[in-house]
């Protein structure tokens, strides 16, 4: 049975008397097994498919493991938890599954580290969305033989010494690749946009980078972010806030010829845009959401601009995530990839990888996830 807790007050000042006390140097309960520890492979790229079983590290000491999240507001955060719990549940002797939720909160993810640290947990998976702003605090944690490692929004540091290692997509080719289809479809010319998460999250930068190193190379395309700081466009990753967004953007720029997001959930608001505004929706690409699939469909008669591509959302990224931190805290070897080759999996222009719309799951749903149908409808009951 596993404890899924949600921090107290008691816990979070618990957290703060050993941050100044400096206990932060000795071992959580159950502390790691460092006579065993061997050295482990950073920052491999590789594939799904090099994903290995996870009995291969669960080891045979009690470990209380946990996923600290920096935002878990939307659907892709909730299968994400999901996914990480199911997984924890394959080791029989993990006696603790945690999950905190900083709400975007930068200060609050750092308090939440903190009191998890205090709590004895052994393993901490982490989307840092915070970034660089948390690595005194991750570093504190390692210090005290946690094994944390951050997924998706790598927050800097050195991987391997702050922490075990970070697990993500290659963000840049992600970027780049969405960007380039996007553009082939716009005919090399015309305005591009693309939107990310929260205001100065690592991730949606990186995408950014990607995004930018395309249109480098298509000097027929505008980039409007440019006009707007030149970050990704801020839509919270929540699909009544892009709407309210794109309505925005449709009002200053009138003419938006292709879409660039990293959160195909969240986009389903920013097509609603388009079609309220009676503007012709351009060709999007995201990374894979069950809505946006079938949203395409809904329009694909009426809104013969509208084309889509898609790359995983790869949510399970939380499973080699926790092989990685398990394995690092029992002494094993860890031989998976860090940063995974992605490519596009859907694009309505090519039948042989048209968009996949399953009617009988939910919107939220996320087909690439791996959760089964039933877990998946089971999730947003």
């Amino acid at each position: 049975m596993f404890a899924k807790t949600t921090l107290s007050l008691a816990a979070l000042i618990a957290a703060s008397v050993l941050v100044l006390t400096g206990c932060s140097t000795g071992s959580p309960a159950g502390g790691s097994n460092d006579s065993a520890a061997v050295d482990q492979e950073i920052g491999l790229a590789g594939t799904q498919d090099q994903i290995l079983d996870i009995s291969e590290f669960c080891g045979t000491e009690p470990i209380k493991v946990a996923y600290a999240d920096g935002f878990g507001g939307n659907s892709w955060r909730k299968i994400t938890r999901a996914i990480f719990e199911a997984e924890a549940a394959k080791c029989s002797n993990i006696t603790d599954v945690i999950y905190t939720d900083a709400q975007a909160d930068t200060q609050k993810a750092i308090s939440d580290i903190n009191a998890l640290v205090a709590q004895g947990v052994n393993v901490i998976v982490s989307f840092t969305d915070g970034g660089e702003a948390l690595l005194p605090t991750i570093r504190k944690a390692t210090e005290a033989g946690v094994k944390f490692v951050p997924i998706i929004a790598c927050p800097g540091g050195e991987p391997g010494t702050d922490y075990v290692d970070c697990v993500s997509e290659d963000v840049l080719t992600y970027g780049k690749g969405l960007a380039d289809w996007t553009i082939a479809q716009m005919g090399g010319k015309g305005n591009l946009v693309m939107s990310g998460g929260q205001a100065g999250n690592p991730y949606s930068a990186a995408v950014y980078e990607g995004v930018k190193k395309s249109v480098a190379e298509n000097p027929g395309i505008t980039l409007l972010n440019t006009e707007m700081g030149d970050v990704p466009v801020d839509t919270g990753w929540e699909p009544g806030k892009t709407k309210q967004v794109f309505a925005g953007l449709i009002t200053k720029f009138g003419q938006i010829d292709g879409i660039v997001a990293d959160y195909g959930g969240g986009s389903v608001g920013g097509v609603e845009a388009f079609v309220d505004a009676s503007q012709p929706v351009p060709p999007w690409s995201a990374n894979d959401s069950n809505s946006f699939a079938c949203l395409y469909y809904e329009y694909k008669d009426t809104q013969p601009t509208f084309q889509i591509a898609t790359e995983s959302s790869r949510n399970w990224v939380a499973v080699p995530a926790l092989h990685k931190g398990l394995a690092a805290f029992n002494g094993v070897e860890n031989t998976e990839p860090s940063t995974y080759n992605l490519g596009i999996i859907e694009d309505s222009t090519n039948p042989d990888m048209m968009p996949v719309c399953e009617e009988d799951l939910p919107n939220d749903a996320i087909i690439s996830s791996g959760l089964s149908v039933q877990d998946l409808t089971d999730l947003f009951k």
